[in-house]
């Protein structure tokens, strides 16, 4: 995972450009020139948006068209929850280049590694269940699949603490030249990926460290961590997901696809800068991400989730207490938990994940007593990014998880947020 703040154009060229960033190595950058429709923002009518937001309390509304406007976003949308009422919500930008419509509000968009939060709740009420433990080593439901399997525990694959490396880091999943991305867009993002394919890839190299003596960011853990739900239960990781969170909970625009390339009902559209223009990248195959990012959902559907989650309605306190016990994740400047990311801000903890996956990226963030959530989504026209696109994100995050002056308090300093941007 890419260590730095804001990774730009120039930091991605040194790295090498994986399938989660997907940007052009030495291709120009060029900042989107927004359309009329880009500037005017919502999407939805007057009437119905006045009803949305009773009073807000922080309007983040300057930020979002900035983001569009002169960050190099087609589209962004989010939404604040504070104590199960909804004070803001608003979007910016356009559903898509050719049309210029306004972007809606209850827009669905690809969630990235925010699955992860999904696919972690999910052990955790099995292993109350007692139908796993977390301290199980991988070995006992994934007999030979992972070397060293029995030093491996469910925890670790959880906590990314495993030392297994990232599949997505392999060179199949690295673009370095323009060629290799026009193939990406041409063939490569229509592939299906088994998941044992995807761990194949991760267990070919060499770990990071040995179990228990590092953190690293793998997407690897997460489709193991898939394999070991549907090893439990018999059935897949998206239906256990379906079963035991999003119908309870009535998520009813959330969904975990398997092949399916689409983004079911309206939905900003994604895009990646070639030379020539910007490339529509909405549709791909999922299975490249599968449980540790494949998901679809909605800045209302995301926000309802972590309420629910630190409103103690899907876990028992005990387990909610083992998931936000932390270890220090330095490439991230932040702590991670089982599926989960505290970031220490100037005016406290926030919880949540971030997620990131090609044209779409996302962050879910909230206080520990359940009181406050804040979901964003935003289409970053990859490539394109300019000198406030950072500036603006981090704007967004601090202002939505701190108050108006981005820090909880009259006249504090303002520091740099340590944002990062998963995938």
């Amino acid at each position: 995972m890419n260590a730095n703040h804001w990774a730009g154009p120039r930091r991605r060229d040194r790295l090498g450009l994986r399938l989660a960033a997907v940007a052009v190595a030495g291709a120009t950058v060029a900042t989107l020139a927004p359309t009329a429709a880009v500037a005017a923002g919502v999407g939805v009518p007057a009437a119905v948006a006045e009803a949305e937001r009773p009073g807000p309390a922080v309007d983040l509304g300057p930020e979002l068209r900035t983001l569009v406007e002169r960050g190099g976003a087609t589209a962004a949308l989010g939404e604040v929850r504070e104590n199960g009422r909804r004070p803001w919500r608003d979007a910016a930008g356009v559903v898509d280049l050719d049309s210029g419509r306004a972007v809606r509000t209850d827009s669905r968009f690809r969630i990235g590694s925010v699955t992860k939060t999904f696919v972690s709740t999910v052990v955790l009420q099995l292993a109350d269940e007692g139908r796993l433990r977390l301290d199980d080593p991988v070995e006992r439901y994934l007999p030979g699949v992972v070397p060293n399997g029995g030093a491996i525990s469910i925890r670790q694959l959880l906590s990314h603490t495993s030392g297994l490396f990232d599949y997505l880091e392999d060179q199949r999943f690295l673009y370095h030249d323009e060629a290799s991305l026009r193939a990406y867009l041409a063939e490569g993002r229509w592939t299906d990926f088994r998941p044992e394919d995807l761990v194949s890839v991760g267990v070919g190299h060499a770990p990071y460290f040995a179990p228990g003596q590092g953190w690293y960011y793998s997407n690897t853990n997460y489709i193991l961590t898939g394999m070991i739900i549907r090893k439990v239960t018999g059935r897949t990781w998206q239906r256990e997901v379906e079963r035991r969170i999003v119908e309870p909970l009535h998520l009813d625009s959330t969904t975990f696809p398997n092949t399916s390339t689409r983004i079911p009902g309206p939905h900003a559209h994604g895009y990646i800068q070639l030379p020539e223009g910007p490339t529509d990248v909405t549709r791909l195959n999922p299975t490249v991400a599968d449980a540790a990012g494949n998901g679809i959902s909605t800045t209302a559907d995301l926000d309802r989730f972590h309420a629910a989650l630190f409103g103690g309605k899907l876990l028992t306190p005990a387990r909610l207490a083992e998931m936000t016990t932390v270890v220090p994740a330095p490439t991230i400047a932040a702590h991670y938990g089982l599926g989960l990311i505290r970031y220490d801000l100037p005016c406290g903890e926030v919880w949540g994940h971030t997620g990131g996956i090609p044209g779409y990226n996302t962050i879910l963030l909230g206080a520990r007593d359940g009181s406050r959530q804040f979901a964003l989504s935003f289409n970053l026209l990859e490539g394109a990014e300019t000198d406030e696109t950072g500036a603006a994100i981090d704007s967004l995050f601090l202002k939505a998880a701190c108050g108006p002056d981005g820090t909880g308090k009259t006249g504090a300093d303002r520091s740099q947020s340590p944002l990062k941007l998963l995938r």
